[in-house]
């Protein structure tokens, strides 16, 4: 009886194995109204490029003879573009470029398809970067050296100075007037930190922009959209002693003979002198003394005194230097030793250039910047508040120049 069961159970086993082996390979046609499914090749190492309100996507072809173009799919297919396929070296790269899209981060699908309408797996491009006016917003010009901006040359050259760029600058252009009254572009590129002009004319805007891009293989290069405006540039021009004059005011010092006059302040001896090639008061009063003179002209823009000492003693190592450009009722009948002094000078609309301390003797050439901005200056007065070797009566001094910043 198990003999018989068994017999049976092969003999069905059998006729379902035959019934199998029975079916063709294009059964399946019969789900697919009797055409072969077919997949063209897909692309290979496709990356996006991002850009200013465009993209461009890149890819290698399949080498599949029967691709004749490609198909690019976003915002969830709702739009599309077609790449016709010139190629199939596996070598080569398709380029495709999508302009008008909105700033934003974009997903692609790629397709490969036949003259039949086959088409190939996806490839899909995710996280694609487009820029805008957004990005564009948070861009920043170069900022220049706080420290030390520019430097004017003996040559008269200038030479700007830039911090490094914080993000990935490509380049900074600079826009400035040169000496024939022409407009100038230059270039300054990311990895250099200073630029020099050697036909800039000064007095006149040096103005820049600059350019970056947001990655390293970014279609677009994006300016920031201003220029900011170079820190201002001067020239220091000695002012012109050949104009200046003895001019003195209610309560200045006396002079001790009458060629050690203040007239000496001028005469362009270098380095400390001797007696009587000095400036040497008389003794006829105590610190706070003071001293005033008429440089000839006005000077709109007074930037950098220098002092030079007598050879030996008396020189003032702590003084005011007050000046104006018109003196109607711009002199105090006050002595300069009197505490209300100071607010006097200043009520009268003098303005104070520079407090100067010196730390040595008072003997050598000193030189120092004066206040930012000042107004214009063509009086000076000096009040010698201290001397180095703590004489309280006498001032000697060899030298005074002053420079103006044009």
């Amino acid at each position: 009886m198990k003999q018989y069961k068994l017999y049976n159970t092969c003999l069905l086993t059998g006729l379902l194995l035959m019934m199998g082996c029975s079916k063709t390979p294009t059964d399946y046609r019969e789900y697919l109204n009797g055409e072969e499914l077919v997949y063209p090749g897909k692309v290979a190492n496709a990356r996006a490029l991002p850009g200013n309100g465009r993209v461009q996507l890149i890819w290698q072809p399949s080498p599949d003879q029967s691709i004749t173009q490609y198909r690019v799919f976003w915002n969830n297919g709702a739009d599309s573009i077609n790449i016709p396929a010139t190629t199939h070296g596996t070598s080569d790269t398709v380029r495709c470029t999508i302009a008008d899209l909105s700033e934003y981060v974009y997903s692609f699908m790629i397709y490969s398809y036949d003259a039949k309408g086959n088409r190939s797996v996806s490839t899909e491009i995710n996280n694609a970067r487009v820029y805008g006016s957004v990005y564009i917003a948070t861009l920043n010009n170069r900022l220049t050296n706080p420290d030390n901006p520019y430097t004017v040359n003996d040559d008269n050259s200038v030479t700007l100075r830039f911090v490094a760029p914080d993000t990935i600058n490509i380049r900074t252009i600079l826009k400035y007037t040169n000496q024939n009254n022409q407009e100038t572009h230059v270039s300054l590129n990311a990895a250099a930190d200073e630029l020099t002009l050697t036909d800039y004319k000064f007095g006149t805007p040096v103005l820049y922009q600059s350019s970056y891009i947001p990655v390293s293989n970014a279609l677009d290069t994006f300016e920031v959209p201003r220029y900011d405006t170079f820190p201002s540039i001067y020239r220091l021009v000695a002012c012109d002693k050949s104009l200046f004059r003895e001019h003195d005011m209610w309560g200045d010092m006396g002079i001790f003979q009458s060629d050690t006059r203040v007239s000496k302040l001028w005469d362009g001896s270098v380095g400390p002198q001797g007696y009587p090639n000095i400036f040497h008061s008389d003794g006829g009063g105590n610190l706070p003394r003071v001293l005033s003179f008429d440089m000839g002209k006005v000077y709109s823009n007074l930037g950098v005194l220098e002092e030079t000492g007598r050879d030996c003693c008396n020189n003032p190592d702590r003084f005011e230097v007050w000046g104006i450009a018109d003196l109607t009722d711009a002199i105090p009948e006050m002595s300069p030793d009197d505490g209300g002094w100071k607010a006097a000078m200043e009520s009268k609309g003098w303005t104070l250039l520079k407090e100067v301390i010196r730390t040595d003797n008072g003997n050598n050439a000193y030189k120092t910047n004066l206040i930012d901005n000042p107004p214009p200056v063509r009086y000076i007065r000096i009040r010698v508040l201290h001397n180095a070797n703590g004489e309280n009566s006498y001032v000697n001094m060899s030298e005074i120049t002053f420079w103006n910043k044009e």
